[in-house]
Formats: structure tokens, sequence, C-alpha cells
């Protein structure tokens, strides 16, 4: 194959779409000189703007699907591109549906069960992967291509003014050594740990370890959990104002650790390379946690379900997850890294 042209279909969530980065990472590595195009919706394709690996962004709005001037219109700018391959890698109806609409003669994607609905007989070639973790099963996606066991790698990209933002907020809550990030929010009610815990931590982390705790938060119902933990531990805990997902990740570059549930900011944490202690109740964390030896996970019980239960699961999931356990984490965490040089923001 010559200077092939490759569509990535990965279009939400924020969470999703950071693990399958390394897909891009990969493909690039392997094919330097082909195009590469990835088709997003929503938010989450601010973080793939300027990427390396990626030649094009096809950013989309929620609801593409039911608007057949939009769905002409995407048609002919997919079929001008001319690609060879679409790798599916969401396993939803939609997300076929785009990779058929683009023309690839070579369509990659998910056998059951992560192939769902009817991805498996509109893609031409499924895989089968007994891989358990969610990067490790993206990745098996390439195994077609002659592509076996690739590093793991995102290289999110930096922006000056993400970065320069980030500078000014930490100036102006007068933040300037060491802290750990904080994101109590989750995209799931099942997924949230209770405020008055991560208060608890931030006190452990400021009394033991003299590390402050930033606070940060997007949207009404997040800034209420947020200031609930600034007011449960004053002195502790700074709160950060609103920020994009570039700024959040400028941030998580800055921070010594970062703790959080299941949700997008915890893995994009991680894609900036920050070691994070992630606090899982309804999805398993051995198959959805940050990727890698330094992060750590804390679960007690996971439900078995599908997604739409899992949503709705009970707090008890969550909540079965003790301060100690997550204080414990945090010490693995910070004793590592006094083995390491000083990180360079």
């Amino acid at each position: 194959m010559t200077e092939p042209r490759f569509l990535i279909v990965r279009l939400s969530a924020i969470g999703d779409v950071i693990q399958a980065l390394p897909l891009a990472c990969a493909l690039r590595d392997h094919f330097p000189r082909a195009y590469i195009a990835w088709a997003v919706e929503g938010r989450a394709g601010s973080l793939l703007e300027g990427h390396s690996a990626i030649n094009e962004l096809i950013p989309l709005q929620r609801g593409w699907l039911k608007s057949p001037r939009g769905v002409w219109r995407l048609w002919r700018h997919l079929r001008s591109r001319r690609f060879d391959v679409a790798l599916e890698a969401q396993g939803l109806l939609k997300a076929a549906i785009l990779a058929r609409l683009s023309g690839a003669r070579r369509r990659i994607g998910f056998g059951k069960p992560w192939g769902r609905e009817l991805t498996p007989w509109l893609n031409t070639e499924v895989v089968d992967t007994g891989e358990v973790h969610i990067i490790e099963r993206n990745l098996r996606l390439l195994h077609p291509l002659g592509i076996a066991s690739p590093a793991v790698r995102f290289d999110l990209p930096e922006h000056e003014a993400d970065r320069r933002a980030a500078g000014f907020m930490l100036q102006a809550i007068r933040l300037g050594g060491p802290f750990a990030l904080i994101n109590p929010g989750a995209g799931w009610p099942s997924k949230l740990w209770p405020t008055a815990r991560y208060a608890a931590v931030a006190e452990y982390l400021a009394n033991k370890w003299d590390l402050p705790a930033l606070v940060v938060w997007a949207g009404p119902a997040e800034r209420r959990l947020a200031e609930e933990i600034a007011a449960a531990a004053p002195g502790h805990v700074r709160l950060a104002p609103e920020t994009t997902l570039g700024q959040l990740a400028a941030l998580a570059r800055r921070a010594r650790l970062f703790i959080g549930s299941d949700t997008g900011p915890l893995h994009l944490a991680a894609a900036t390379g920050t070691p994070c202690v992630g606090l899982y109740g309804p999805w398993p964390a051995k198959r959805h946690g940050p990727f890698g030896p330094r992060h750590v996970c804390v679960q007690k019980a996971f439900f078995e379900g599908p997604t739409r239960r899992r949503r709705h699961a009970p707090k008890t999931y969550m909540e079965a997850i003790q301060i100690d356990d997550v204080c414990r984490a945090c010490e693995v965490i910070l004793c590592r890294r006094r083995l390491l040089p000083p990180r360079v923001a």
C-alpha cells in the first residue's frame, strides 16, 4: 500500500476519543506518509486539533445522521478524500454507517461483543479481540494492516494559548508550587464519589505531603460539587475557574497527580502523562482505567450489566471506596515520584 488514506471513526465520548488516540499514533509510525483523517462529534474534536498524526479533522454535530442534507454533504466530502481504509473504533451503527459513506473498500471494525447493533455486517473486516483494556482492544484493529503490538502513545498537543491560560489561572489563585488536581464530576451519577471524602483526601495531601488541591469543574452541577469540597477543606483547596478541555490538559501537565472517577478529565490527565488515581464503580477498572503502570485505580466492586443499567447503578459501588483507600493510592504515586526528577511544566 503506497501512501494509503485512512479514516478513523471514533465519534465520542471525550474519554473514549482520548483512548483511541494511540490508533492514530501507531498508524503514523507505520505509514509515515499516509493521509489520516478522523471523524469526531462535539467537544472531543478540540483535543485533536493540531495533532501531529492527523491530517484532517472531520467535525460533526450531534444528530448529523438525522439531516438528509447534512448526510449528503458529508458523503460528498468523504468521497472526495478517496479513503482506502476506515477504522471503525466505535462499535455503533452510526459509526459503521459513516465508515460505509466514506467509500473505503476496507472497513475494519470489532466483532461481537464490542461490535454492537449491525456493525459486524456493515464493516468488511471484523476483529475478534480478547484484549481486556479498551486501548489494547482499539489497537487490535490494526492487525489486519500488519501492525502488531505498537507502542501506546497519545502525543496530545498543547497549544500556546492554553499553556498561557493555565499559567494565568495558577497565578490568579496564588498557586505557585506543586499541587494535586481533583475532578469530582462525572457523566453519570453512579460514578460520583462523595464530596466530603474528596475534601478529606485534600486535607491528607496538604497535611502529609504539603500538597494543596486544585478542584476543576465544568458546568453548574460540577461547580456545586467543587464548592462543597472547597468549603469542607478551607485552606487546603483552591477552586479553579471553568476551563476548556485544552486548558484542563495544560493544568494537568503541571499537576503532581490527578484524582477523579471514570470520566473524560481522568483520561485527559493520563494522556498528558500525569499520574492518576482513578476511582471506579460501575465499570471495571481493568477495562477502562487509565492505561499504564504509573496510574493507580481504586475499585471494590463493579456492576454487572448493560450500559443503561450501569448508568443507574446504586451509589454503593462508589461509596464502597473509603477515604483511606484513596489516600494510600496517592501515597503510592507520591512515594514513587520522590525517586524521579521534577517535571518541567
